[in-house]
């Protein structure tokens, strides 16, 4: 059995949103597992999936930048939210955006790439650290494209134009790019970045994670004490509702409150095929030590 460190607890709060003290009971009941320790304070009620991702910071900026039916994402971190509002950086993440519509989804073939001033990517990122005093990185790049329609972008709470911390892709096909098609792709973006999909449709949701709401559910359902047939249609239910929430095709479309998503697409007559979400420091694991010692406490109680 794992210790169930101060750190242990801490992680497991943070991930979850749950109380200190269930926290730890929850690691004792699992033998320290973090993963059974958040699937066991679901299934009590305790925690909820969507905090699974946790308290995760990372500052700088996401930038956009589109050309035809083609459109870029890119995420560049730097240590403080002042280095966001600083114009050179903001500068260097729009050209890095530009750029990355000529080198593809690979951070390292963006990096290598020559820009306007005739240096690399990294090289002008390299003199960017050295200008401003902070560590920056290029995190991640995405590039979608279609051959016929378009590929909308939507930036939430934007800085400038095709900057700011959440930013979105929406990719459609049709026969024609036009102006409706542009705005129900903003508005697309509008609802992932509000709503964070997990999937474009259901037969894309990682299986791990189908089995594992699956079991959350058997659990939950099985705690009723209802007879088994009742048990096996709750469970469908559930995961009707799971679908519901993270799958962007199936979800209500936000901006009447009543249709679905699918329906709205089929109805402008073209096809919803790719979205990609960036939200700046998501995943990225920062220091917080505000109640480090009320976590201690936990432990030793």
């Amino acid at each position: 059995m794992a210790e169930i460190t101060a750190a242990l607890v801490k992680e497991l709060r943070e991930k979850t949103g749950a109380g200190m003290m269930d926290c730890k009971k929850a690691l004792n009941e699992t033998a320290g597992n973090i993963e059974e320790a958040i699937d066991w304070l679901r299934t009590k009620g305790l925690a909820t999936a969507a905090k699974k991702s946790g308290r995760v910071a990372a500052e700088g900026l996401v930038g956009v930048a589109t050309a035809g039916n083609k459109a870029a994402i890119v995420e560049i971190n730097a240590e403080t939210d002042f280095v966001a509002r600083n114009e050179q950086f903001q500068q260097f993440v729009e050209d890095a955006a530009k750029v990355a519509l000529t080198t593809g989804d690979d951070v390292e073939a963006l990096k290598n790439a020559t820009m306007e001033n005739g240096k690399t990517v990294a090289e002008n990122l390299t003199n960017l650290i050295a200008t401003i005093g902070e560590n920056m990185t290029i995190r991640r790049v995405r590039v979608l494209e279609v051959g016929s329609g378009v590929v909308a972008s939507y930036v939430h709470g934007a800085l400038r134009p095709g900057l700011g911390k959440i930013a979105v892709l929406v990719a459609l096909e049709a026969p024609a790019a036009s102006g409706d098609l542009e705005d129900l792709g903003r508005k697309i973006g509008m609802q992932v970045a509000a709503v964070r999909p997990i999937s474009l449709s259901t037969s894309e949701v990682p299986a791990d994670a189908l089995e594992r709401e699956k079991a959350i559910f058997v659990e939950q359902a099985r705690a009723s004490g209802k007879p088994d047939n009742i048990i096996e249609k709750m469970i469908d239910g559930r995961i009707r509702k799971f679908y519901e929430e993270v799958v962007l095709l199936e979800q209500t479309w936000i901006h009447d409150g009543d249709s679905k998503v699918k329906a709205v697409v089929e109805k402008s007559g073209s096809k919803l095929v790719a979205f990609e979400r960036f939200h700046l420091g998501e995943g990225i694991e920062k220091e917080e030590s505000d109640f480090a010692a009320e976590v201690a406490q936990a432990v030793k109680g």
